[in-house]
């Protein structure tokens, strides 16, 4: 039966045929929906994790016990997976563990743009690159057997445009894998440097093996035409090359791209007039041909980060554009994202956004957005659970400078349950006095509605445990709670004020569920009677001061011929945070 999937779909369709048993992930656009899918299959246990990390050493406890298990995350994910993923790359498998990692040419939803490319071959482990969703069914298929038959971790990697596009893909049915047995094997397992050092002379004579597979591997495959150029590359760059050379042009197109195949590349090159290395972000097969004593065109025409989509190629080679739909660029609205109708982040923002001498530590989520208009309410965002680590860090300094700065440092419930929980310990332990807010919208938000350990359900929606924040940060030694509703502009400057005004570690957990949440029965019952009412603005009372829009709301609409606000009732949810800030009481309550 063929059908029409995404990567990702197929990703967790090609587990699912594998006959993988076990699966865990943390969420991270690109590479989200391979999890979600992955927990449709009942024959599959699927979770989400805490972090990466924990996702990796999940997995590959399966893989011990006997089962064909894998990992999924984003580019920078791995970033958080890497110690157990460099250590199990000695170690080796007993069921076939597969890493997925989904990198990001573009930058489109990532803080950076990292070539995780450089992850296999710095770790020695194999690696394969899907250009569509048929390859990414097929690979996973074959990345299983293939880490059973060589004794290793496997790693498939993605990119943004193969995980989201969509193209047609021949199913097939499920593998039976029968369990292989458990046996202990310290020599295997226990990562003690007696075992290492044995095990790292392993690493050199299975890589010649994996060397010697790359060169017949069937992903590593070349189409002959016009021998004047001769294009080399990986993932979806084949077809972007393909639309702009077409015919005139042969082709090398790598799917095992850790270790390459240099006997086939040789050939390849020796057999073509001109090469072109045509790769997303880092010159990584580039320089490998380099090393075998070619000189390519590469980096040196194309850019080394972005997308290499048709037009950037047809551009770099010969200045060439496409025609395309003329338009004045002039009369054309910016519109940036912004924070939905009733998103509970708002209230806390537009009050935090006013303090002075502060320093607001942020870290990622939608609340990211409070960095930039009106809020302004966000100083510094690097990593996962950062923001109260590099708080505790900035107040350190400033006291010790001398520097009268407080700093309040803010993420969200499940950036605190991926990494949040440690930089709070590290805050207390260094006995800072930084105030640290935990935005709790009750669900992982900006990747599409996740489940997490302070949700109550797990990633197939079965009732799980719900971890309490506010006796967690208790029982880490926290002595100063606060817990708001964040549409309670007063009740957030009450907060915000008793914290500022206590000279040790403090927390303040602003608790309202995200507006887009499909909402449990728990939370009807706590948050009654949330978003069941609507406001308007009384066009009499209206003086037209707009500083209801300084809330950000994208409910409200300025009507410039009338110089008044108006409410969009389609959006307005009834947060109630624009009420609050207007002056006159021109906004009410739909009766």
């Amino acid at each position: 039966m063929k059908k029409l999937l995404t990567g990702n779909e197929a990703i967790a369709r090609g587990a699912y045929e594998a006959g993988v048993r076990h699966a865990s992930a943390y969420p991270g656009t690109p590479s989200t929906e391979i999890l979600e899918n992955i927990a449709k299959y009942d024959e599959i246990y699927a979770e989400w994790a805490p972090n990466e990390k924990v996702a990796m050493e999940s997995a590959i406890g399966a893989s011990m016990a006997g089962v064909r298990s894998m990992a999924s995350m984003k580019h920078v994910g791995v970033n958080v997976a890497a110690d157990p993923i460099m250590t199990y790359a000695y170690m080796g498998v007993n069921g076939g563990t597969v890493l997925i990692s989904a990198d990001e040419p573009g930058m489109f939803s990532s803080q950076n743009e990292q070539d995780n490319r450089n992850y296999a071959k710095h770790g020695k482990f194999p690696m394969m690159e899907p250009a569509d969703s048929q390859e990414c069914l097929d690979m996973m298929k074959a990345a299983f057997d293939l880490s059973e038959e060589f004794n290793v971790l496997f790693m498939i990697r993605l990119v943004t445009r193969v995980c989201h596009s969509k193209s047609i893909v021949e199913l097939g049915e499920r593998k039976d894998v029968d369990v292989k047995p458990w046996e202990p094997n310290p020599m295997k397992y226990v990562a003690l440097p007696a075992h290492a050092r044995v095990l790292r002379v392993e690493i050199e004579k299975r890589t010649e093996r994996l060397r010697e597979f790359s060169e017949t591997c069937p992903y590593n495959r070349v189409e002959m035409n016009d021998k004047k150029i001769g294009i080399i590359s990986s993932g979806p760059s084949y077809y972007y090359a393909k639309e702009v050379f077409g015919e005139e042009a042969s082709y090398l197109k790598l799917g095992f791209t850790w270790p390459l195949p240099p006997k086939k590349i040789t050939e390849f090159c020796n057999a073509v007039d001109e090469v072109y290395i045509v790769e997303e972000d880092d010159p990584y097969i580039e320089d490998f041909v380099r090393s075998l004593g070619f000189k390519p065109h590469g980096k040196d025409i194309f850019p080394p980060y972005g997308e290499m989509l048709p037009g950037i190629l047809r551009k770099c080679l010969n200045g060439e554009e496409l025609p395309s739909v003329e338009y004045a660029e002039d009369k054309v609205i910016k519109r940036p994202p912004t924070l939905c109708s009733g998103c509970p982040h708002r209230g806390f923002f537009y009050r935090l956004g006013k303090r002075k001498d502060i320093m607001i530590s942020g870290d990622i989520g939608c609340y990211t957005l409070a960095a930039g208009p009106p809020y302004n309410a966000m100083n510094s965002c690097v990593c996962m659970g950062a923001s109260f680590s590099v708080g505790h860090g900035a107040q350190q300094a400033f006291d010790r400078a001398g520097v009268n700065k407080r700093v309040v440092a803010v993420l969200g419930d499940s950036t605190f349950f991926h990494t949040g929980i440690n930089s709070l310990l590290n805050t207390v332990y260094n006995k800072s006095k930084t105030i640290s807010v935990i935005l709790d919208n009750r669900i992982t938000a900006m990747t599409g509605h996740q489940n997490n350990p302070g949700s109550g359900f797990t990633a197939k929606g079965e009732p799980a445990g719900e971890i309490q924040i506010e006796p967690l940060v208790k029982a880490m030694g926290i002595k100063h709670v606060r817990v708001v509703d964040p549409n309670d502009l007063d009740a957030v400057d009450k907060a915000l004020d008793e914290l500022i005004a206590i000279d040790e570690a403090s927390v303040l957990i602003t608790r309202w569920p995200c507006v887009l949440k499909k909402f449990s029965e728990e939370d009807i019952n706590e948050f009654e009677g949330m978003f069941s009412t609507k406001n308007f603005v009384n066009q009499e009372v209206c003086i037209g001061c707009r500083k209801c829009q300084k809330t950000g709301c994208p409910s409200l609409e300025f009507q410039d011929e009338k110089r008044k606000m108006l409410i969009n009732p389609d959006t307005c949810v009834g947060c109630d945070v624009c009420m609050q800030v207007c002056p006159v009481q021109a906004i009410q309550k739909k009766k």
